[in-house]
Order: C-alpha cells, then sequence, then structure tokens
C-alpha cells in the first residue's frame, strides 16, 4: 500500500493551494487501489476538511503514517519529518540563501526531497507549475494598477473566494484607453498573461509596428526570447545556446521602454542572463513606463527595481526613479511595482485543480512504479538524505557554505 499524506501549509503567510482536490483523492483512489491518501487538518486550505471527508478521504491531524507527503510552498524545519519522501517546491535549485537551512535540515533528517520545480519533460520543459495562474492574477493585478494611477478605468481586486469565471465576468464593458503593453516570456507565465490580453480585448501588434506606430485602442506586443536577447558577435539567437552562454548575448529590450506603458514580465532569470534594463535606466525622460507587473518576480533580477515581494492584501508599491527608494504606490516620479511571490492564491481552487491534473497525467504513474523512474530520479535533489546525481553543485551550500 502506498501511503500519500497531504499536508497542512505551514509558510507563513499561510498558502491555501493542495496539491489534490477531493474530486482528484477520490479519482486516485478508484483508479490506483493501492494508493491510500490521507488529508492533514487544515484551517487555510482551499478545499475545506469536510470536501474532502464527503469525498470519502480520510482527514487527520497526525499523517505520520504515510509514506510521501505532498506540499506546495516550502515546509518549515520544525515541521519536517524524518525518513519520509517529500514533494514541494523548495526553492533550493538556485542555492537560494533563504532556504539553506530547509536542505540542510532535509538531508539531516534522512529525508527524499522530490522538487515540482525538477519534474521535466525529456526536451526540457516543466511538468508541473502554478506560472499560467500567476500570469492570470498577475496581469489582472497589473492592469489594475495601471488604472488606479491613471485614473482611467478601474477593476476590482481579484478575490480567493471567487474564481476564473468570476474574474472573466468583470471584464465586461471594459473601456481600456490607446496603451501600450510588453508582456515578455513563453512560458506558462506568458501564457497567462495573453490569456487576460484576449479577455480584456487588447490588440497584439508585432514588435516592428509596436516601436514604429502609435495606436487609437490599446495593444500588447508578445516578446520571447529572440525579440528579447542578441549574441554579442555576429551571429543567429539560439535558445539553447542562449540559455548554456547567456554572458554572450545582450539585451535589446531598453528600444522599447520609450514606447511602453505597462510591462508584464514574465521572462525566466538566472544571474547570468542580462536584465531588461538597470535601475540608472529609470532616470532617463525616455522612461515611459508607468507600471510593472513583474510576475516572475526576481528580487533585482530581470527587473531590477523589483526590490522586494508585495503582498496579496497590497500588492503595489512605488520606487522613486531618483532615489531607487520603496515608496507607497501611484505618487509622482515612481514607478509602481507588482511582485507578489504567491500571485496563484489569489485563485486557489481553479489553480490547484490544474495542479493536480499535471500530477495525475504526468507524475503519478512514475512515482507509483516499483522500479526507479527516470522522470523522479532527476527531480529528486535529495535521496534519503544524500543528495542525489546531478546535484553535485550543491554540495557546499548544503554544508553551509555559499
Amino acid at each position: 500500500m502506498i501511503k500519500i499524506g497531504l499536508i497542512r501549509e505551514g509558510k507563513m503567510p499561510a498558502d491555501s493551494r493542495v496539491a489534490l482536490t477531493p474530486a482528484q483523492c477520490k479519482w486516485l483512489r478508484q483508479h490506483n487501489p493501492q494508493v491510500a491518501i490521507t488529508v492533514q487538518h487544515s484551517d487555510t486550505r482551499c478545499f475545506k476538511d469536510a470536501e474532502y471527508a464527503a469525498a470519502g478521504v480520510a482527514v487527520a491531524d497526525d499523517i505520520t503514517h504515510c509514506d510521501i507527503l505532498l506540499g506546495i510552498k516550502e515546509v518549515p524545519v520544525n515541521m519536517l519529518v524524518a525518513n519520509k519522501t517529500y514533494l514541494f517546491f523548495s526553492h533550493t535549485k538556485k542555492l537560494q540563501p533563504y532556504n539553506q537551512l530547509l536542505l540542510q535540515k532535509i538531508i539531516e533528517n534522512n529525508i527524499t526531497l522530490i522538487d515540482y520545480e525538477c519534474l521535466e519533460h525529456e526536451d526540457g520543459a516543466r511538468i508541473i507549475g502554478f506560472g499560467f495562474f500567476a500570469g492570470i492574477v498577475g496581469a489582472h493585478n497589473g492592469m489594475m494598477a495601471y488604472g488606479n494611477r491613471t485614473g482611467a478605468y478601474k477593476l476590482e481586486r481579484v478575490n480567493s473566494g471567487k474564481n476564473l469565471q468570476h474574474l472573466i465576468h468583470t471584464y465586461f464593458g471594459l473601456k481600456l484607453p490607446a496603451i501600450k503593453i510588453a508582456v515578455t516570456g513563453s512560458g506558462r507565465v506568458a501564457h497567462g498573461v495573453l490569456e487576460i490580453m484576449n479577455l480584456m480585448g487588447i490588440h497584439e501588434t508585432e514588435p516592428e509596428d509596436y516601436l514604429e506606430k502609435d495606436f487609437v485602442y490599446p495593444v500588447y506586443v508578445h516578446l520571447k526570447g529572440a525579440d528579447l536577447y542578441k549574441p554579442k558577435i555576429n551571429k543567429n539567437y539560439n535558445r539553447t545556446d542562449f540559455h548554456n552562454n547567456p554572458a554572450d548575448y545582450i539585451c535589446v529590450f531598453k528600444k522599447y521602454i520609450p514606447h511602453t506603458d505597462i510591462l508584464m514580465n514574465g521572462i525566466y532569470w538566472e544571474q547570468k542572463i542580462p536584465r531588461l534594463f538597470e535601475n540608472e535606466d529609470l532616470k532617463n525622460i525616455d522612461f515611459r513606463i508607468k507600471t510593472i507587473a513583474d510576475i516572475t518576480d526576481d528580487m533585482g533580477g530581470s527587473v531590477p527595481c523589483n526590490i522586494g515581494e508585495s503582498t496579496i492584501e497590497n500588492p503595489v508599491y512605488g520606487v522613486d526613479k531618483n532615489t531607487l527608494l520603496r515608496t507607497g504606490p501611484y505618487l509622482t516620479n515612481v514607478v509602481d511595482v507588482m511582485a507578489v511571490g504567491n500571485l496563484p492564491n489569489e485563485l486557489p481552487r481553479d489553480a490547484s485543480r490544474y495542479f493536480g491534473e499535471q500530477l495525475i497525467k504526468y507524475v503519478f504513474t512514475d512515482l507509483f512504479k516499483d522500479e526507479e523512474s527516470r522522470l523522479i530520479n532527476r527531480a529528486t535533489i535529495v535521496k534519503k538524505g544524500i543528495l542525489n546525481e546531478g546535484y553535485e553543485y550543491m554540495k557546499d551550500y548544503a554544508v553551509g557554505k555559499l
């Protein structure tokens, strides 16, 4: 018998998403009689304990009898259970300093850590993620912020008690001014942003027209890797080469800045990848951007004026163009920044359904196999307290060095 436990989220502020909905738990049990599921009691989960009980799923405070524990966000070190297999987003893959102790405790407690972020198809595409819903909510919040700044229109807040269908209904009759929006990225986040652009009736335009024309209606341009990065030497952009050798490329986003009112950033970023712009660029007279939705939310990353996360309660802050200090939003000489780290938590039930579907379709078959799975092994950062093959680069991080 494979015993799965859905753990109570412990990281604060509490996340209400879950890896499996009640209906998905019921389906799994019906189609996999060797699987037993227990849901740990939670007052903050978007699906109530009673909904799981009604689906025939056991609810309990103690789930230490389970072999595989499924969460969403990082598990607080004091909540880790030794000798278990965990699946959650650990945010350790990039050697994030704030989660170094977490990885050390995972090793110390002889735990196996399978990181959702590391689950990939054979071509390297990520299998699991909430990026689409981050894009949905982030784009909505970005548009809301621009409306709040200009007074040209009004959008209501996304409410965790509502769903995507309700959000779509709020766009009926929405009349937007002739603004220009740059959308960056090509993954799930960008797809979510594009969904909102289309639902709001914003017209797509090609990069050349975006740079050369003025419009009497709202438009967006979708900028992918080849539009944003150019090799330093005379050769064509190559996605694989770019990700292997990002220092050999320059970013050309600056030419879009004088033509852009809102930046919706969904681009993947790591330390060696050129930023979209630098903080000094904010001081230029042609820095037209008023609102930045940094949906990928890398502090000081591709959007350098992301100087820290905002919250669901207060999703937008200002950055003074001269001092680069954090201020209130919507002030004179300020760029408004939306940088919420847990955006999908504003549509938790929709996001949880989507997440659980991906687990069931692409992961659980391999997870339940008796023999070792290549998919699961590649996503296993720590195996029974030892750094797994492919993660040797984390050795110093794991022993307390950076």
